[in-house]
């Protein structure tokens, strides 16, 4: 399955790596790489509270089955990857309910290859 690379500007040089699974998901991830998809350019899904062997500078990952693009979204579910790792034991409450995470200044930089 392909893999991706989210970057924030909040984080520079950091980039969290998520799997899509779903064709039409990865078709929408590389128009936004390619510059084609203008609009819904940002990722949000549900975070697992384990590392990912694809991901292993978090002890968290983006469930495949739970990804999508957005334009908008509400600021509850907002924050850096790297602000997660550190709160990550506070996320599924308050913080990120549901564990539902939607950094607003998410991009999808590049196809990664492992």
């Amino acid at each position: 399955m392909p893999y991706f690379a989210l970057t924030q500007p909040s984080s520079p040089g950091v980039e969290f790596i998520f799997e899509l699974t779903d064709e039409n998901k990865i078709a929408h991830a590389r128009r936004i790489i390619s510059g084609e998809e203008r609009n819904e350019v940002h990722v949000h899904g549900r975070i697992l509270k384990k590392q990912a062997s694809y991901n292993k500078k978090f002890n968290f990952y983006l469930d495949p089955q739970t990804i999508n693009f957005f334009e908008m979204m509400i600021e509850v579910c907002d924050a850096d990857m790297t602000y997660v790792e550190d709160h990550l034991d506070e996320a599924g409450g308050a913080f990120l309910p549901g564990s539902h995470w939607c950094p607003w200044n998410s991009n999808v930089s590049r196809e990664v290859t492992l």
